[in-house]
């Protein structure tokens, strides 16, 4: 077995084996562990899930089915709100159909009982790698900036970090909230203990609360543990709350008095207790609006933006587009192609491409755009096509305080088409090697059509084969 060098990359990879029988569980945790991965054991998806929101779980080893809390359910919530964590559903025979409809859902890939130890250390060695390679990307740059207007935010994240007030942090989707907020809490007094992140827009009140203040064993249906909950978990490290706005007029009273008074009361119990910590908040609405329409409260805005920083979309810093594509370029070639893969360059069109497009998901669809020109071209170069920018190409003017007139239906109906029948051919004569042919057997149709395409498109012939 592999295990020195396996040793050697899991070093510091924090892994869940989730599993009602003991003996499993454990013998599956003491294998892992021979990687040098840090494990944790859970008998249960109920208390596994406490394990992964509060610490830093990356991977998870759960068995499908069990009570409480299915592996499918564990997954579910997972992905909902820790969605880096990959997740390996263990499954017997009978249940392969469920573990199936799993990986739809997000798993990162299934295994049947009994499997062989080989197996598993082969999975967990290639999965930990890619995580443990990505976490090293992350963390040898946290945030790529080139543009001025992103060097003046994160001056002031210098000067405001040091300090315990909180922080708002507001800006579009996308535009990296939650990597401004980390690194806020990287350059803070409280840098060595916990960052705990929650997005408020995708729990009701009642699991937000739960979330955030604890609850007792009974408090409500399902709450067969009690839970100290995030704000008191934090130790006097930093909470983030994503998308503010969201939260109900009842629910942000309850926030202000925590923020007043740092004490809370979980669900069903009549005591408070002490919670210490930092608080960074994210926001995609413009909250002084929603203070003047009466949908804010004006004291907690004014609580939660002692200072504020605001993230301009991608499109108003085109100075950070391309040092944010070549350092995702890295990242993704690492994940996707494997460590010792060279990655692919980005050719001139591409850098005039990415430059050129107005960025409506900002640097999320970034980040996508370029992961996923990773995985389709097939050769060193990145091409325009490879990135599938689709239709804003055209109409990122009209995205633009002040920008060009929107084009007419038609025309964009047109261009869209366009778009869509340039980047299929290109695709289908990557996949085949340049062979127009064979190109046209894979799309369904006849050479001759193809080529009617190709020249409707005025695509160029060179490098591609007309003959098998």
């Amino acid at each position: 077995m592999r295990r020195t060098r396996d040793s050697r990359r899991l070093g510091g990879l924090q892994v869940l084996v989730v599993d009602d029988e003991a003996d499993l569980r454990n013998g599956l945790a003491r294998l892992v562990a021979g990687l040098g991965a840090e494990v944790e054991t859970a008998a249960d998806g109920a208390d596994a899930l406490e394990r992964v929101l509060a610490g830093d779980v990356r991977l998870v080893l759960t068995d499908l089915m069990m009570p409480r809390m299915s592996g499918a359910e564990l997954l579910a919530e997972i992905k909902a709100r820790r969605p880096e964590v990959e997740v390996v559903i263990l499954t017997g025979f009978g249940t392969i159909q469920s573990a199936v409809a799993c990986l739809q859902g997000g798993a990162a890939h299934f295994m049947t009982k009994p499997f062989d130890n080989r197996d598993v250390l082969e999975l967990v060695g290639r999965l930990g790698a890619r995580l443990l390679a990505a976490q090293e990307a992350d963390d040898g740059a946290s945030i790529v900036v080139g543009d001025p207007s992103m060097r003046a935010v994160l001056e002031l994240v210098e000067r405001a970090a040091p300090s315990p007030v909180p922080v708002l942090i507001e800006g579009e989707s996308g535009t990296g909230k939650e990597v401004v907020a980390r690194l806020v809490h990287e350059k803070s007094a409280v840098a060595a203990r916990r960052f705990l992140a929650v997005n408020t827009a995708a729990l009701p009140d009642t699991m937000l609360e739960s979330e955030l203040f604890g609850h007792e064993r009974g408090a409500f249906t399902g709450a067969d543990s009690a839970r100290r909950g995030i704000f008191r978990e934090a130790e006097g490290g930093t909470v983030f709350l994503d998308e503010v706005a969201s939260m109900s007029a009842s629910f942000q009273s309850k926030l202000m008095r925590v923020l007043e008074e740092k004490r809370v009361r979980p669900l069903g119990s009549a005591r408070e207790h002490e919670a210490e910590f930092r608080l960074v908040a994210a926001s995609n609405r413009d909250l002084e609006l929603l203070v003047r329409r009466g949908e804010f409260r004006e004291d907690l805005f004014y609580r939660l933006g002692v200072v504020r920083l605001h993230l301009p979309p991608l499109r108003e810093r085109p100075g950070d587009v391309l040092p944010l594509a070549e350092h995702f370029l890295r990242r993704a070639a690492r994940t996707c192609l494997g460590e010792e893969a060279p990655p692919p360059q980005l050719s001139p069109a591409a850098r005039t491409a990415l430059a050129q497009y107005g960025w409506p998901g900002n640097v999320r669809e970034l980040e996508n755009a370029v992961q996923r020109a990773v995985i389709v071209s097939t050769g060193a170069c990145i091409e325009p096509h490879h990135l599938s920018l689709g239709a804003e190409v055209w109409t990122r003017a009209a995205s633009r305080p002040g920008g060009e007139q929107e084009l007419e239906y038609a025309e964009g109906k047109r261009r869209a088409i366009e778009r869509f029948q340039r980047e299929f051919v290109h695709r289908a004569l990557d996949a085949c090697d340049g062979n127009i042919s064979h190109a046209a057997e894979r799309c369904g149709m006849t050479r001759a059509a193809l080529q009617r395409i190709m020249r409707s498109l005025s695509i160029e012939r060179d490098g591609a084969r007309t003959t098998a």
